[in-house]
C-alpha cells in the first residue's frame, strides 16, 4: 500500500492547483493525483478557444516532466470507486487502496446527455478526446448543428463557423443565454452569431438525432453533417454522496476554506457550493479561474496556512467577434440595466438594491 499523504481526486485546474500549492509548502509529504482522464491535465477552455480553431495551443496545465520534478505522482486513467472516511483511504475500481492524511475532491462535472432517440449520434464537447473527435469530424463536414445555446454552445458554434461549416444553433430558449443574462443580452448574442454566419433557431426542442441532422418535436427536420450536444453539465458528486458528505442542490457544501463536513476532506471546483467571503454567502463556482483559486485555498488550508475564498468570480468567453467578460456570482437578479457603448455594451445586474454582477461585451478591433 502507498504511504499516506496529500491525495487529490481529479486533474482539472482545481485538483492540480491544490496539489501544486500543497507541494510548495511541504516538500517531503507524498502528493498524488488520481485522474480518470488518460491525458495529461489540460485547460478545457482552450479546447474551443484554440484547439478547435486550428490554432497552435499548449493545452497542458503542466508537462509530464514538471510532475516528475515536483515529485507529484500523477496516476492517470484510474477510476475511484469509493472513499472510506473512517479509514481515511480511497479505493479504486481495481481494488487499489490509497491512504490519505488530507483528501481533495475535484472531480468536476460530466456532460448531460440528450434524452432523445439517437442521442449517441450527438458529439459531446467536454474532454480532450471529445475535442479531437469533433475536430476530425468537422474536417469532413459541410454543416454543423449545435444543440444548446449556453456559453459552450455559442463558442463552439462560432468556432465551427470559422472553420467554414454552415452552422446552426438550436435551443429551447427564445434567445441564447436567456436564463443567465436576460432577453436583451440574448438578442444581441443572436446578432453576434449571425454576423459570423451562425443561424439561431430558438424556442425549439430536439426530439430525435439522426445521422443527417435532427428532428424537432414539431416534426421539422434540420440537416447537419455534425451534431454537437452542448446541453450542459452536471457536477459529479457521486463519491461524496456515497461517503456521506454534506451536499445541497447537487453540490458539495464547503466553507470558505474549502473544508467539507468530513475531517481532512476538502472539495474544490464546480462540484462545490462554497462560502465566498466577498459575496457573504455560499455560491457556485462554474469556471476554471474559480476552480483554480479554490484549489489553491484547499491546498493552503490542508498545508496548515490561512486561506479563504474571497475572490469575485469571473469568466471570459468569445462569441462571434465579441469578447464577453462577466464578474459576479451568477445569482438571481431582480433587475438589469444595459448601457450601449461605441464598441459594445455593459450590463449591470442588481438584487435587493445591490450589484450582483456585471457583463461587459467588447467587439474586437477587426470587427
Amino acid at each position: 500500500m502507498a504511504a499516506p499523504g496529500f491525495l487529490v481526486i481529479g486533474s482539472g485546474p482545481a485538483g492540480v492547483s491544490a496539489a501544486e500549492t500543497f507541494r510548495s509548502r511541504h516538500r517531503h509529504i507524498p502528493v498524488r493525483i488520481l485522474s480518470a482522464d488518460p491525458a495529461l491535465p489540460y485547460a478545457k477552455p482552450l479546447l474551443i478557444k484554440e484547439y478547435l480553431r486550428d490554432r497552435q495551443a499548449n493545452l497542458d496545465l503542466h508537462s509530464a516532466g514538471w510532475f516528475d520534478r515536483t515529485d507529484i505522482d500523477l496516476i492517470r486513467g484510474v477510476t475511484v470507486e469509493r472513499i472510506d472516511i473512517a479509514a481515511q483511504e480511497v479505493v479504486t475500481a481495481g481494488g487499489v487502496r490509497y491512504p490519505y492524511w488530507h483528501l481533495v475532491l475535484a472531480s468536476g462535472s460530466a456532460s448531460v446527455p440528450l434524452d432523445v432517440p439517437g442521442w449517441d449520434l450527438a458529439q459531446p464537447l467536454r474532454s480532450f478526446a471529445d475535442a479531437v473527435a469533433l475536430k476530425m469530424a468537422a474536417r469532413h463536414a459541410r454543416s454543423a448543428l449545435v444543440i444548446g445555446a449556453g456559453l459552450i454552445g455559442c463558442e463552439a458554434a462560432t468556432c465551427l463557423a470559422g472553420l467554414g461549416l454552415d452552422t446552426t444553433v438550436i435551443a429551447p430558449e427564445a434567445v441564447p443565454l436567456q436564463r443567465r443574462f436576460g432577453v436583451d443580452v440574448g438578442e444581441r448574442v443572436v446578432k453576434m452569431l449571425s454576423d459570423v454566419g451562425v443561424r439561431f433557431i430558438g424556442a425549439s426542442t430536439v426530439g430525435e438525432v439522426a445521422s443527417t441532422g435532427v428532428v424537432l418535436t414539431t416534426g421539422e427536420t434540420v440537416d447537419g453533417d455534425v451534431v454537437v450536444a452542448a446541453t450542459g453539465v452536471r457536477p459529479d458528486i457521486r463519491l461524496a454522496t456515497a461517503a456521506g458528505l454534506e451536499t445541497r442542490d447537487g453540490r458539495i457544501v464547503v466553507d470558505a476554506h474549502m473544508r467539507t463536513s468530513a475531517r481532512n476532506v476538502y472539495a474544490a471546483g464546480d462540484i462545490t457550493l462554497a462560502h465566498n467571503v466577498a459575496a457573504g454567502r455560499s455560491v457556485i463556482a462554474e469556471h476554471w479561474r474559480d476552480a483554480a483559486q479554490q484549489g489553491l485555498v484547499a491546498g493552503l488550508t490542508a498545508a496548515g496556512f490561512p486561506a479563504e475564498w474571497d475572490r469575485v468570480s469571473g469568466f471570459t468567453c468569445g462569441i462571434g467577434e465579441f469578447t464577453l467578460h462577466y464578474r459576479g456570482w451568477s445569482a438571481h437578479y431582480d433587475s438589469c440595466r444595459l448601457v450601449e457603448r461605441q464598441n459594445g455594451f455593459k450590463v449591470i445586474y442588481q438584487a435587493a438594491g445591490g450589484i450582483v454582477g456585471t457583463l461587459d461585451a467588447t467587439a474586437s478591433p477587426a470587427s
